[in-house]
């Protein structure tokens, strides 16, 4: 696979903030969900972008925001030198035949009452590509060549395909506009192992055919390492740690991602029992309430005193032999975690204190969970 140097996606200090509302006749916004809070990443061309993390850490939030989708609160996302966050009404229109999104779930992406050919020719027609009917037949029948489906599913509906053809079905009418961007949200994760497999090579022989950009959305950290060239490992919000995939699966160095690789099954029962595991005690923080300083830092086995609870660390590259300078983490204590000057130790799991959101005397619980927060 070749990669370009040139960026294609440049996404800067983007924020995604969900206001909370209260009240009864009037809503009034006692607070928000910090979804996505500062984040800074690039896509080259050519190139497959992974973004790991646990499930309500903003992941697929932020691959919202690069379409925008769900329109940045703060921040811009510059598409191939424009921003697209700035863009409104039929200029967006226009500049979304660019940018195509894969959903995590197949059928509930795809209109039931439509037959495969009518959700092919939607995007087609809407972008101008469907002028000749002739023409948009040979078009069609390429894209279902392309992603591995016979012809005479053009005229069938949606739950007439198993769950792994419903997602070929997506993944067609991604690239039936022309994409020079496919942004996948968990796209194999609704899928049976074997299907999995099938779709995430389909992923990767379309990338070389068509000249495609990915931005992988996942948790699962093996789809990732098999299909990216560079992976964003994000927690609540923000990028951790960021580096080629190889070496980021060689040489962890935040410690949630630590946590993360040793969390890993290895096919190996020797190394698989005198490996050392690294237990995260506690949830994951509410996005309404963030921890400050480190986002982490609740959580984190190497916890210092100072900087961890009070400062935001920065993402930046390490002086460490061996670690290249694409290699990013957000850190103020990687150098000496790595070095072994800092040690592990026991964190107690600690209730973040809600903060009073109301302009009264009663308490504001917040969300019960992430997931209702998101």
């Amino acid at each position: 696979m070749t990669v370009s140097d040139e960026i294609l996606v440049d996404v800067k200090d983007v924020k995604v903030h969900f206001p909370i509302k209260r009240g009864v006749i009037f809503d009034k916004t006692v607070g928000h969900v910090y979804a996505v809070d500062g984040v800074d990443l690039q896509i080259r061309k050519g190139e497959t972008y992974g973004l790991v993390g646990e499930s309500g850490c903003g992941k697929s939030t932020l691959g919202r925001a690069i379409l925008n989708l769900e329109p940045p609160t703060s921040g811009s996302v510059e598409f191939d030198g424009i921003d697209i966050a700035a863009l409104k009404g039929e200029e967006l229109r226009h500049k979304r035949q660019d940018i195509q999104m894969v959903f995590q779930d197949p059928m509930g992406s795809l209109d039931p009452r439509q037959t495969v050919e009518s959700l092919l020719l939607e995007g087609m027609k809407a972008h101008g590509l469907a002028k000749d009917g002739k023409q948009a037949n040979t078009r069609l029948r390429d894209l279902l060549k392309a992603v591995g489906l016979p012809v005479a599913a053009l005229k069938k509906y949606p739950h007439e395909f198993s769950g792994g053809q419903r997602q070929r079905i997506g993944i067609a009418r991604a690239l039936s506009v022309n994409p020079k961007l496919i942004v996948a949200d968990e796209p194999v994760s609704a899928l049976d192992v074997s299907v999995q497999a099938q779709v995430i090579n389909l992923l990767e022989e379309l990338q070389d055919e068509f000249g495609l950009t990915y931005l992988v959305v996942a948790h699962d950290l093996a789809v990732v390492r098999h299909i990216s060239d560079r992976i964003g490992v994000m927690y609540l919000g923000a990028i951790a740690e960021e580096a080629d995939a190889e070496d980021l699966y060689t040489k962890p160095l935040h410690p949630y991602t630590r946590a993360l690789m040793s969390a890993v099954p290895v096919p190996d029962p020797v190394i698989e029992d005198r490996r050392e595991r690294i237990l995260l005690q506690g949830d994951l923080p509410s996005p309404a309430n963030p921890p400050t300083g480190c986002r982490f830092h609740t959580r984190c086995p190497w916890r210092q005193d100072t900087k961890c609870d009070t400062e935001r660390p920065l993402l930046r590259s390490l002086k460490i032999a061996g670690v290249p300078e694409s290699h990013r983490v957000a850190c103020h204590w990687a150098e000496q975690i790595e070095s072994g000057e800092l040690k592990m130790h026991t964190v107690k799991a600690s209730l973040t204190a809600q903060t009073d959101l109301t302009s009264g005397g009663d308490d504001f619980l917040g969300p019960a969970s992430v997931q209702e927060a998101l």
